[in-house]
């Protein structure tokens, strides 16, 4: 027996975005609609709505969800049945058809990139509407796009959804239209665009902060040489790899402190309003995973729990942390995108992935917000391509066909060559053992700008940044951060004034050593915020604004990431405008 039609009248009260966007297909009723949201914005919601909708006046008669993960799909299943659609989220392959007890099934690309004649069949069937979630992933293979177009080329309705529409390659995405620019290029069109900008300020997702951490960091090759390096310095692509991989060594010293300050951090937001607050750590590998979470259980006394792949028993956990109030849950890649974590609130970035389209999915599980004020911190290394990514969270991109490619970040792939330091002849590959790293906090990231001067871990300057109240409004996160770098600024005049006052005999000895790149870099750092925040407090404009303008003006990469030469050059442009 067919299932009931859904009540329109259950569904929960649309967001403004959503109800404009609904607005939008249902006025358009065309074939394909692309919908673009932030991470937490509530895109399974919308597509929810749309899909009672259309049961609802006939247009058609199943639905049909494609899902990344076997984890999304038992979520979408749970989503739908709240409000009156019911989805099968074990149909497989073999199965054929559709059970009649259901409004239509879900499945996952790789289902679908094995049988598509399968799927065609089902969708020639009843009039469907297909809802491709995370619709870029149609675009990771060759087989999985032709699956996908294969497969739902019939359907009657094709909605599209993502959170991150951009990808690295030229793999276009069925269905997606693309539109050529002024450059010759074709780009990604959506119909519907919600950025996490225009999020942050409906008070729909979290402000997020990035506290980037440095240190010494040393390591041997096979031949005995040893090298050291300070993360955050400007270097080779291999010695960054090599950097970076030796800090996130579970032996060294730059974990447990990294793992200390986040979670003295996550208890600041469990006092502060967000009692059942908890803590993600994003692992590259097994092995990491199972050492972190030993290193959590030694500094909190409480184990954390661990889901290693997305294989039997990982949808289980995921949901039993998130149902309970557990401090720590340490992943390798499981928790991903679309993963629904709310109470995530803290974030340990200790994972060598770092494409754009990683890097945003991942602190995609930290953004979605429950009630106002909350706030959201990610600790992560302070390696430049991080930093930069870090400081354009708010950017918007397309998925771009046909531009000459740059290497963009690293994957874990790049990351393994990197750390072999190879002879010219090619014959001898020699790998490094790790010797030890430690850390320091460097600054910390928000709203495209950097703010804090180093401070060592377990130094009352770095308590200063772990204590920053926990329930707090995007505006007054920046209004603080402000505040402390004003108070950094005129500490140093004093400390400046008083040396100034010294006796002519102790003036007499000899000149203090010139500061370091690194120290430079910090002071100028410090200036050109303190330059930003005056002229914000002049003309309103928020900070992200007034740093995109000085980039726009004086070219470069983000401030964090920015060269002593390019940061002097942009005080000279703030201090003209």
């Amino acid at each position: 027996m067919a299932p009931r039609l859904p009540a329109l009248e259950s569904f929960p009260p649309l967001r403004a975005w959503q109800r404009k966007a609904m607005v939008e297909y249902l006025r358009r009723r065309t074939e394909d609609f692309t919908a673009v949201a932030t991470p937490g914005a509530g895109k399974t919601t919308f597509a929810l709505r749309i899909a009672a909708e259309l049961l609802v006046d006939g247009t058609v008669e199943a639905v049909t969800v494609v899902a990344p993960t076997e984890h999304l799909k038992t979520q979408w299943a749970e989503a739908a049945a709240r409000v009156g659609i019911h989805l099968d989220s074990a149909f497989r392959n073999a199965d054929v058809h559709s059970s009649t007890d259901f409004h239509g099934a879900v499945v996952t690309y790789a289902q679908v990139g094995m049988a598509p004649h399968v799927h065609k069949r089902r969708t020639l069937t009843r009039r469907t509407l297909v809802i491709l979630d995370e619709i870029h992933h149609a675009g990771d293979s060759r087989t999985w796009g032709d699956g996908v177009k294969a497969a739902f080329e019939p359907a009657v309705r094709r909605l599209m959804l993502t959170g991150t529409p951009f990808r690295s390659d030229d793999n276009p995405i069925p269905f997606v239209e693309y539109e050529r620019g002024g450059d010759g290029l074709l780009r990604s069109r959506a119909d519907s665009v919600y950025g996490y900008s225009d999020a942050l300020r409906d008070g729909v997702v979290r402000p997020v902060l990035f506290l980037a951490y440095s240190g010494e960091t040393r390591w041997r090759t096979n031949a005995g040489d040893e090298l050291a390096a300070r993360l955050g310095e400007p270097m080779t692509q291999d010695l960054v790899a090599q950097a970076w991989r030796t800090a996130l060594d579970p032996a060294g010293d730059w974990m447990p402190q990294v793992l200390r300050a986040a979670d003295a951090r996550l208890t600041v937001l469990r006092n502060a309003g967000m009692p059942d607050a908890g803590g993600l750590v994003i692992a590259s590998d097994q092995q990491n995973a199972r050492s972190y979470a030993k290193l959590i259980e030694q500094v909190t006394g409480e184990k954390a729990a661990v889901v290693l792949s997305d294989d039997v028993g990982a949808s289980a956990r995921i949901a039993t942390f998130a149902a309970s109030e557990q401090r720590w849950l340490v992943a390798v890649r499981m928790v991903s995108e679309g993963v629904d974590i709310p109470r995530l609130a803290v974030g340990v970035y200790a994972t060598s992935a770092s494409t754009p389209l990683y890097f945003a999915q991942a602190i995609g599980r930290f953004v979605r917000a429950r009630r106002p004020g909350e706030t959201a911190s990610v600790f992560l290394p302070s390696v430049p391509h991080l930093l930069g990514l870090a400081s354009e969270m708010e950017a918007a991109r397309d998925h771009v066909l046909g531009k000459p490619k740059d290497r963009e970040g690293f994957d874990d792939d790049l990351l393994e060559r990197a750390q072999r330091d190879e002879q010219a002849s090619g014959e001898l590959e020699k790998r490094f053992t790790a010797l030890s790293a430690t850390a320091e906090l460097d600054q910390v990231i928000f709203d495209g700008a950097s703010f804090g001067t180093a401070a060592q871990a377990g130094t009352p300057e770095e308590e200063e940044y772990l204590g920053l109240p926990g329930l707090l409004t995007a505006d007054q996160v920046s209004m603080l951060l402000t505040k402390r770098q004003a108070e950094q600024l005129a500490a140093q005049r004093r400390r400046t004034a008083t040396r100034a006052a010294e006796p002519a005999a102790e003036a007499s000895a000899p000149p203090a050593a010139p500061m370091s790149a690194a120290q430079r870099r910090v002071a100028l750092r410090r200036q050109l915020n303190a330059l930003v925040a005056a002229r914000h407090h002049r003309t309103g404009q928020p900070h992200g604004k007034i740093h995109a303008e000085l980039r726009r003006l004086c070219g470069g990469p983000p401030s964090a990431q920015a060269t002593i030469e390019q940061l002097e050059e942009r005080i000279a442009t703030v201090q003209t405008l």
